[in-house]
């Protein structure tokens, strides 16, 4: 009885051991008995579907998935006919009418010599045939040019003139800035200010898209690599004779950023499953949101990579450096959603004005921007944005920067107090005293206001005023 006991537990333990594993490898896996109902559907097979377990565990597989006129299930097949498939690209429709697409390895599995069931092993392909599809019917011109680019400072100007000294030629070129700051923007400027004007533009995201997905992308697929394959050019192939720009090129895996190395050398391309180099006429540029040299240094980005793309480097200022043009551009962005809104605001409150210039903005211009935009939302028939209009985060990280301790304020502090026999109880009393009489003269010695700056309600304000003796 108790080895029987011992059994049961022992196999529940490899059940869920078999059941932990399933869900974690990277692949969809999709097995049914012999009356081709569904007894295994691990987690990423119900990720690539877009299906709940109870939607197809248990039930027949033709009655939750519809396949194409001329295809037939994989794992029918397998079941019917004892056949075994590798790499045949499969497209069908889940119950809610979905279009899926994988690249399926399925194995009939027998017992006894009769077939008991199937096992498909899938991998997804929708989503990079989405991105192919709308990259070939994507082409064209972009919108922005260095007219776009707002900005009198002398920081945006030197980088401006700096671009437009890229649009003579045909060199690889390198954007570097923090997020928000308009890499893009560059990117297109220099396209429309060059002799591929009237090439394709197109641009990729290295981030969004796994790297055998981004692979797919970048170089295209042949006919016959794969069983369903088409010949399908890549992003390359399709932004011949203009400009492909690829963004956070740092977040490209060591042996794609080898293969792409290689693209920029020799000036060709081999797709997926072929033998032979296409020749490509392409200027890349690429951008990234971190030092390139550091980038070197953390292994995202290789060094002889970082050498062949910066033939031209540009090196995008944060908005922080270049606070003069915040007014510019707070106008830009006023008009840009008045005419959007339907609204008629003026422009900035002082107070907010003044809280423009002193923020760090580390979202950088896309962070004004969606200030703004917010701030517009929040308001009625008013003329001038005020503080109470701004959105709750910003504001939020205003007041935690007001209560933060400048270090020049401790230094002073402990400067005016240099005898170090008092205790650090005493210490940390003294400076509590003088840090709160100095917000309390900033706010004009008004208890609500100050107590909401230092993060305390008025009674636990005024129960520390009492005990330090603070008028």
């Amino acid at each position: 009885m108790e080895n029987t006991k011992k059994s049961i537990q022992y196999l529940e333990y490899i059940n869920q051991m078999y059941k932990r594993i399933l869900d974690e490898v990277d692949v969809g896996v999709h097995a049914v008995d012999g009356s081709g109902k569904t007894i295994i559907y691990n987690k990423k097979m119900m990720q690539m579907e877009s299906m709940d377990i109870q939607d197809v565990i248990h039930k027949n597989l033709l009655d939750v998935f519809r396949f194409k006129d001329n295809q037939s299930s994989t794992l029918v097949k397998a079941l019917q006919e004892g056949k075994e498939t590798n790499n045949v690209k499969q497209t069908y429709f889940n119950n809610k009418g979905r279009e899926i697409s994988t690249i399926n390895n399925t194995i009939p599995i027998y017992n006894d010599g009769e077939i008991q069931g199937a096992v498909e092993i899938a991998n997804d392909v929708t989503k990079l045939e989405r991105l192919m599809k709308g990259n070939m019917n994507g082409k064209g011109a972009p919108s922005f040019t260095f007219d776009s680019i707002i900005g009198e400072s002398p920081a945006i100007r030197e980088v401006i003139e700096s671009a437009k000294r890229a649009t003579r030629t045909s060199s690889y070129v390198l954007i570097v800035g923090e997020t928000g700051t308009g890499k893009e923007l560059f990117a297109q400027s220099i396209h429309n200010g060059s002799n591929r004007l009237s090439g394709p533009f197109i641009s990729q995201n290295c981030a969004a898209l796994p790297d055998n997905l981004i692979e797919s992308l970048l170089f295209g697929t042949k006919r016959g690599a794969f069983t369903g394959a088409l010949d399908t050019p890549g992003l390359f192939e399709q932004a011949n004779g203009g400009t492909l720009l690829l963004d956070e090129i740092n977040s490209l895996n060591m042996n794609l950023q080898a293969k792409l190395l290689r693209v920029l050398q020799e000036k060709t391309i081999r797709r997926i499953g072929d033998t032979k180099d296409t020749p490509v006429d392409v200027r890349v540029i690429a951008n990234i949101n971190e030092d390139p040299i550091d980038a070197v240094a953390n292994n995202h980005l290789r060094k002889d990579l970082y050498y062949r793309l910066g033939v031209v480097t540009v090196f995008i200022p944060p908005l922080r450096e270049r606070k003069d043009d915040i007014p510019l551009l707070v106008g830009h962005f006023i008009q840009k959603y008045n005419k959007r809104f339907h609204m008629s605001v003026k422009g900035l409150h002082e107070e907010v004005k003044e809280s423009f210039l002193e923020y760090d903005w580390y979202g950088n211009v896309r962070e004004l921007e969606h200030v703004i935009e917010a701030a517009m939302n929040n308001m009625m028939d008013e003329e001038l944005i005020r503080y109470i209009h701004l959105p709750y985060q910003y504001r939020n990280k205003m007041q935690l920067k007001e209560r933060m301790i400048p270090i020049s304020s401790v230094e002073t502090f402990i400067n005016r107090n240099e005898d170090v026999s008092v205790p650090l109880k005493e210490q940390m009393e003294l400076f509590e005293k003088s840090y709160i009489e100095h917000v309390l003269k900033k706010n004009d010695n008004n208890i609500s206001r100050t107590a909401k700056l230092l993060g305390l309600s008025r009674q636990s304000l005024q129960y520390r005023m009492k005990k330090l003796n603070i008028e």
